[in-house]
């Protein structure tokens, strides 16, 4: 049996009785139905071998809509071949008046009586709905006289639902006696995965035949131009994947059987169907799983209807039930949400391969104005907008810029930068031009860095804007320059804005004078210099320079080592409340929240940055913004979160866009050496080339990372290297304060490392003079403890345990600042912070050093196991090493520390499984700690293992209980 005649035997069947009747003299009308493409004219002929093979003579007509006009056209191609058909049809229409029994039906009829009594006839009709009229109307009448003649009729005809509704059939007036129909079915899956592999002749992959059959869609044409197309292309050895494109196929079989199908559905059925392919198109462009897809499509049934009927200008009461009929028959099958998609991607693209670029860009136009009239949401609006041509009308442009805002909101920059960039395709106001310039250029530079974006903000600089516009964009361009490397042209921008257009902004200026001294931040000379001018500005007049300049001048001196933490924490507390300026109070919060992070005010600084990002728009460039991120990151640090370092794989990434390391990636580094990952953080320090880096303070906490993975990984002489190189380029910005990087601390150990006690003891001293300025535990206590290290003897064993008790009160929360607990004999006081059992651990394994030295055994054991605890709590795997090789080398055991239990929680696992435990989702966690939600959720998992519960529910008991059989640093002592 043929391809197309697969599941056609109870049709045959049909036929033969029909004929064995129509011989015995009891004719009658077969009515073969069908879509296009389901294979009714193979049916036909075979019907028409079949009654020849009984002995009946067949007499065939096939339809054309080019001979609609010839009267009579099909009856003359049945009768053609007989005698007396010259004579029967004759030459010119009968006159007016002619009487029926004497026309032109009259004698064609007499005609095909007279072929009947000769030899039983088989009367073959395709595709009679393109019959002419005259021709169909003969034909009722004949059926209507068969019933005692020997002679079957067998006719097809295309029965498909359609916009336009189609004619009357040609049995419409005709008795259910005289006829019998059958409609045929498409192919059944199993049936044409069979034809697939039958007709190749060899073995596929079943994953391709299957793609075969959805791209047939059951229809007998479609497979069998598809297989013409790839038969040649599928073995066993080597299957070729069935395209998704009609240009990857030849001899295009395929797609000229779809153009065929659609030109048979007529122009209105050929362009919903086209308008549904570019709905489709778009669902697949966007991913079709993804919850907020653009396009509009899908979600909301007969109004997804409507729309295919605005975008191809047909009845929307037709269009459900085509799309109903057109799921029956295989074409459609229900994608995600229910909503109709075609069957395959290759289906898809053949039915939009013959619509040129231009209608499909006015359907989409139609599709945006009815999805905004039915109230769609505005990036489905905007979907369509970017895929039409420019509309000129002011409703396309704030959809486009509305979608773009909401996208900003879920940090889709992927999406905002074509609603963006699609906006500027339709007309607009300079200043608003302006505006959208600056955040396209701002969302240019971050996602695709280097030079992108930065022609965009030099244009939104040079158009007319408000004062406040065309500051936000001299600082997204100024802050583009310098990450560059350029702060000198970064700070002209600025400078060049101020003389000439903010005449009468005083407001406006100090923003702008703030921005500049910020972004002189990554040139030492020209910080300088504008820190110089800063300074001599705010002793003539502190309003010159404003709230957020004040602010900066704190910065300044806690870096320059010519304050203290709790003068600079006064200074900045009382800056905060004063009333300021929306433009500059992002760089208040900023630089309020890097000194508290100085200060070990961690809770305080975190609240800053919350409150510092909640202001700023993410999608404009603003060199506070990377500033506010930088503070979290340091935060984090200072707790010993590593784990919430490491959680975003971009930060491990030299690739991210940048070509020198920034800050997070710094502590990234670190982060790795400290949980035990050498040679990952190896890999991580060798991604970057430091042979002509721009130099920023950024470059300066990379050297000091890779320093600390040089002396981790046994190489002090080139950790001493980076080290003092931190040093030199920390001078020349005047950053001598260890509150940034205690890069003296750290050569001072590289030079004991190296059998320098010396050259360690002076790096030792000055450390602990610098720190005292500042005076918080963290930076004392780290100076005390190193310099203990190089003392030596009675003397170093005093400043280690200061450095211990100092750094105690801080981590276990005890008063804090008292001249009991703190005092270095001259009466100076470390005032209060938080946690900072990062420089507590290691101060532990210096006093415990220090005690075997000096015989005190057990002591030492002491301070090491607590040091092991608490670096296990912390996840800091090597300094729990270095306190476990401590404990050896004094002769002792440590104790076995808790790696489950409450006790074995990082802090920063606890803090989270504390809120969750208060029934605060992931996300409200996430967004009150400005953490990922993926962060989030693997401290969680993290928390659960360690505790050994399954349930959010289980939290709350599990942390009480197990705190509860806690000793007193937290940890289950076994």
């Amino acid at each position: 049996m043929s391809v197309a005649l697969r599941e056609r035997r109870e049709e045959l069947e049909l036929v033969a009785a029909e004929a064995e009747r129509a011989r015995a003299g009891a004719g009658r009308l077969v009515l073969l139905r069908g879509a296009t493409g389901t294979g009714r004219t193979a049916l036909l002929e075979a019907a028409a071998e079949q009654a020849e093979a009984a002995g009946m003579r067949v007499l065939r007509a096939r339809c054309s809509p080019d001979h609609t006009s010839v009267p009579f056209g099909a009856v003359f191609q049945l009768l053609a071949h007989g005698p007396g058909f010259d004579s029967a049809a004759g030459e010119e229409p009968d006159p007016p008046g002619t009487p029926p029994h004497r026309g032109r039906p009259a004698r064609l009829w007499r005609l095909l009586r007279s072929y009947a009594a000769d030899v039983p006839l088989l009367v073959a009709v395709d595709d009679v709905h393109l019959a002419d009229e005259s021709s169909r109307r003969w034909l009722v009448e004949a059926v209507r006289r068969i019933d005692r003649l020997p002679v079957l009729m067998v006719v097809t005809e295309r029965s498909q639902y359609d916009i336009d509704p189609p004619a009357d059939g040609l049995v419409h007036a005709l008795s259910p006696a005289l006829v019998r129909t059958r409609t045929l079915a498409p192919l059944s899956a199993d049936s044409a995965a069979e034809l697939v592999r039958s007709a190749l002749g060899r073995p596929v992959p079943a994953e391709w035949v299957d793609d075969c059959v959805r791209a047939g869609a059951g229809s007998p044409l479609l497979l069998r131009a598809l297989l013409d197309d790839v038969g040649g292309t599928a073995t066993e050895d080597a299957p070729a994947a069935l395209p998704d494109n009609c240009a990857a196929l030849y001899p295009g079989s395929y797609a000229a059987a779809v153009s065929w199908w659609l030109d048979s559905a007529g122009p209105t059925t050929t362009e919903i169907a086209r308008a549904l392919a570019a709905l489709d198109d778009d669902e697949e462009e966007d991913g079709e799983e993804a919850e907020d897809s653009v396009s509009g499509w899908g979600g909301h049934g007969d109004a997804d209807a409507g729309l295919l009927a605005r975008m191809a200008g047909a009845d929307p009461a037709r269009v459900p039930g085509w799309l109903t009929a057109m799921t029956g028959l295989g074409l459609l099958r229900p994608g995600p949400g229910g909503r109709p998609r075609y069957a395959h991607p290759l289906l898809r693209d053949a039915v939009l391969s013959s619509w040129s670029g231009a209608l499909r860009q006015a359907a989409h136009h139609r599709a945006a104005e009815a999805m905004l009239r039915r109230g769609d949401r505005a990036e489905a609006v905007a979907g369509q907008l970017l895929r039409s041509a420019p509309v000129g009308e002011a409703w396309a442009t704030g959809v486009l810029l509305d979608a773009a805002d909401l996208a900003v909101r879920d940090d889709r920059s992927d999406d905002a930068l074509a609603f963006l960039r699609r906006a500027l395709d339709e007309p607009m106001p300079d200043a608003r031009r302006s505006v959208v310039l600056t955040e396209l250029g701002s969302l240019e530079y971050a996602t695709v860095r280097s030079t992108a974006g930065i022609p965009r903000l030099a244009e939104a600089m040079r158009l007319p804007g408000l004062p406040r516009d065309r500051v936000r964009a001299a600082v997204a361009l100024g802050t583009a320059l310098a990450r560059r490397g350029e702060a000198r042209t970064a700070i002209d921008v600025l400078r060049g804005l101020e003389n000439e257009h903010l005449t009468g902004h005083p407001d406006l200026v100090r923003t702008v004078q703030t921005a500049s001294a910020l972004l002189s931040d990554h040139d030492p000379g020209t910080r300088r210099e504008v820190y110089r001018w800063l300074r001599e500005t705010a002793e003539r007049s502190p309003r010159l320079v404003g709230t957020a300049g004040q602010a900066l001048l704190v910065r300044y001196e806690a870096t320059a080592g010519l304050t203290s933490a709790a003068s600079a924490m006064r200074r900045i507390r009382a800056l905060l409340a004063r009333p300021a300026d929306p433009l500059a109070e992002g760089f208040l919060l900023g630089t309020a929240a890097a000194v508290a992070q100085w200060a070990d005010q961690l809770d305080e600084a975190e609240r800053l940055v919350r409150r510092g990002l909640a202001g700023q728009r993410p999608s404009l460039l603003h060199p506070m913004h990377l500033a506010l991120q930088n503070v979290r990151v340091d935060i984090a640090a200072a707790r010993g979160a590593y784990a919430e370092l490491l959680a975003d794989p971009g930060v491990l990434s030299p690739l991210g866009g940048r070509p020198d390391p920034a800050n997070a990636q710094a502590h990234a580094l670190i982060a790795l050496v400290e949980t035990g990952r050498t040679e990952e953080a190896a890999a991580l320090a060798d991604g970057f080339d430091l042979q002509n880096p721009y130099d920023s303070w950024e470059l300066n906490r990379f050297l000091y990372a890779r320093g600390v993975l040089r002396a981790a990984t046994g190489d002090p002489a080139g950790a001493l290297g980076d080290f003092l190189e931190c040093g030199r380029h920390q001078s020349a910005r005047d950053v001598v304060s260890p509150v940034v990087t205690p890069w003296r601390t750290a050569s001072a150990e590289c030079h004991l490392a190296l059998g320098r006690p010396r050259q360690a003891l002076t790096l030792a001293e000055e450390e602990l003079r610098l720190a005292t300025v500042w005076n918080t535990p963290r930076v004392l206590g780290r100076a005390l403890r190193v310099l203990g290290t190089a003392t030596g003897g009675r003397r170093g064993l005093e400043l280690t345990d200061r450095a211990v008790r100092l750094l105690r009160q801080g981590s276990d929360g005890a008063p804090r600042g008292t001249a009991e607990a703190a005092s270095d004999g001259d009466g100076t006081v470390a005032p209060g912070g938080e946690p900072v059992d990062t420089e507590l651990i290691p101060a532990l394994i210096a006093q415990g050093r220090r005690l075997t030295a000096a015989g005190e055994r057990t002591r030492a054991r002491e301070a090491l196991r607590e040091a092991a605890e608490r670096a296990e709590r912390l996840g800091a795997v090597r300094m729990r090493a270095a306190a476990e090789a401590a404990l050896r080398e004094g002769g002792a055991r440590r104790a076995a520390t808790a790696r489950t239990g409450s006790g074995s929680l990082t802090a920063s696992e606890r803090r989270i499984a504390e809120l969750a435990a208060q029934s605060r989702t992931n996300m409200e966690i996430a967004e009150l700690l400005h953490l990922a939600r993926r962060t989030v959720e693997t401290h969680l998992t993290s928390a659960y293992r360690k505790l050994g519960i399954r349930r959010r529910a289980e939290l709350g008991a599990a942390l009480t209980d197990a705190g509860s059989r806690s000793g007193p640093s937290g940890a289950t002592r076994t």
